[in-house]
């Protein structure tokens, strides 16, 4: 992966943070963490990765980026200073319930 795209996905991930945070209206949005940004080598592309506190809304807080996914993408193209914005897909990132599953497991070997 080139310096530059390493750049742009960490500029992305916080611009994003930033734009849920103090521009998006959406309820469902507010307490949502971007994790990580990965775009392609093309800029056509970047997928969003994204969780949230409550793992039950993680459907309802899915479609609600996936509906304000265009204004999120405008508002970069003004922050960010790329010539073509990529298309952001969100995808929920369970690595933190995975972390979480793995140390639940070490808990009850160490009891055991």
């Amino acid at each position: 992966m080139s310096i530059k795209i390493e750049r742009l996905n960490d500029q992305f991930q916080k611009e994003i943070s930033i734009i849920l945070q103090t521009e998006v209206k959406n309820q469902d949005i507010q307490f949502v963490t971007i994790t990580g940004c990965e775009i392609t080598n093309d800029l056509s592309f970047c997928k969003v990765y994204f969780t949230v506190l409550d793992d039950t809304k993680k459907e309802s807080v899915l479609e609600a980026l996936k509906k304000s996914a265009s204004f999120i993408r405008s508002e970069l193209s003004q922050r960010v200073e790329i010539r073509h914005t990529p298309e952001l897909r969100f995808i929920y990132d369970d690595s933190i319930e995975y972390g979480n599953k793995i140390e639940k497991i070490i808990e009850k070997i160490n009891e055991e």
